[in-house]
């Protein structure tokens, strides 16, 4: 049954086993039984990654409904899908005391540059701290932007050129996006009240 199976693809053999179940027909003896009780597991286990896909669709689909509705100029950003503005809105909407400016929402996300220093060297790192769900956002923001837009392309290019290592130049990219997703969302948010 293994080389049967090995040459498909996903697409073909998840096909493949959802089958499997319907062909329970006669109990089998011996090695028989255990290939068939092998089919029946593959057939079990592909129709509950069927039900699951179909209910993670079903929860892309709310959240980009969602987003649409509450922060729809996230969508327009390069780099931002569904899933990444929500992560940065719960953050942003869990913390609200502690985003009085840019700056402070980059700390948030753990994206603020910390400066280091060798005793040689002075440099700046990425900081750990802060929401790592937000920084992860903004990680897959910054490599989307690497693989598909043009200006981040040139940018990292022209910093390579001047000597930067890709940590420093993803740690400014972070810092960039975070940027302008704080100044995209502070739009929303009503002014305190005095």
């Amino acid at each position: 049954m293994r080389e049967e199976l090995a040459g498909l693809g996903n697409a073909e053999l998840f096909r493949t086993c959802m089958q499997f179940t319907d062909a329970r027909g006669r109990e089998e003896v011996g090695a028989e039984s255990v290939v068939q009780a092998t089919r029946i597991t593959l057939g079990l286990l592909a129709h509950r990654i069927g039900r699951l896909s179909e209910e993670i669709r079903d929860v892309e689909a709310r959240l980009g409904r969602l987003v649409e509705r509450h922060a729809p100029q996230l969508l327009d950003v390069v780099g931002i899908g569904p899933d990444t503005a929500v992560a940065l809105l719960i953050t942003m909407g869990d913390n609200p005391e502690r985003l009085d400016s840019e700056a402070s929402f980059a700390a948030l996300c753990g994206v603020s540059p910390v400066e280091r220093s060798s005793g040689r060297r002075n440099y700046r790192r990425l900081n750990r701290g802060g929401d790592r769900q937000a920084n992860a956002a903004l990680h897959r923001i910054v490599f989307t932007r690497l693989r598909v837009d043009p200006r981040t392309q040139d940018y990292y290019e022209r910093r390579i050129k001047e000597g930067k290592t890709r940590r420093e130049i993803v740690r400014c990219l972070k810092r960039y996006a975070a940027r302008e997703v704080f100044h995209l969302v502070k739009q929303l948010q009503p002014a305190p009240r005095s």
